[in-house]
């Protein structure tokens, strides 16, 4: 089992910047994948940034440019750096791990999300 929590979302005006926190229950170095997704209303949930255990950093075209994300290793945390903010950049921000277990495949973890709002 591995318990994600979300932090640092907010209200910010457009062309502001947040930081998203994340914090694990468990060591991340051995998680195969973390990252942040997020759900606007009506929207299907899409993915925002993530990394691989051996490095590999993706980000939605959306927000290449705009968001980094990052990572403690000592600490457990993942974090989501948001800047130059947009209105359309307003949706919950939910923080996934993608766990692999020996002979039982992946499993997903989500925390309970944190609202990000950025008014125009």
């Amino acid at each position: 089992q591995v318990q994600l929590v979300e932090s640092g979302g907010g209200l910010v005006q457009a062309g502001g910047s947040l930081r998203l926190s994340c914090a694990a229950s468990v060591s991340i170095v051995s998680i195969n994948a973390m990252g942040w997704y997020r759900q606007a209303p009506g929207k299907q949930r899409e993915l925002v940034a993530t990394f691989t255990r051996g490095g590999t950093i993706n980000y939605a075209d959306s927000v290449k440019g705009r968001f980094t994300i990052s990572r403690d290793n000592a600490k457990n945390m993942v974090y989501l750096q948001m800047d130059s903010l947009k209105s359309e950049d307003t949706a919950v921000y939910y923080c996934n791990a993608n766990v692999v277990y020996p002979f039982r495949g992946k499993f997903d973890y989500w925390g309970q999300g944190t609202q990000v709002t950025v008014s125009s």
